[in-house]
């Protein structure tokens, strides 16, 4: 978690209730519990308008795909010049 090994985060745990006391503690971590989940809410939705707005965009790169090639870009691809094969 966060890369964050068991002892360390042993250690958090007991500065905070040094620091903080037994009484605030639990007020902090509802609230700090709270706070990740909004920001978990708030980045799924952003993730799924980002998603929503990509589809469009998604689909015309699908259907360009599919339209044939021209000739010259043929060419192009395969390293001749437009001036040598005309």
């Amino acid at each position: 978690m966060f890369g964050i090994g068991t002892t360390e985060l042993l250690i958090i745990v007991v500065l905070a209730l040094i620091l903080l006391g037994p009484k605030k503690l639990p007020q902090l971590a509802r609230s700090l519990g709270r706070s990740v989940n909004e920001l978990r809410r708030v980045a799924d939705e952003l993730r799924e308008s980002v998603e929503e707005e990509m589809e469009p965009l998604k689909e015309e790169l699908r259907n360009l795909e599919d339209l044939p090639v021209e000739e010259s870009h043929k060419r192009d691809k395969k390293g001749e010049s437009k001036e040598e094969g005309q």
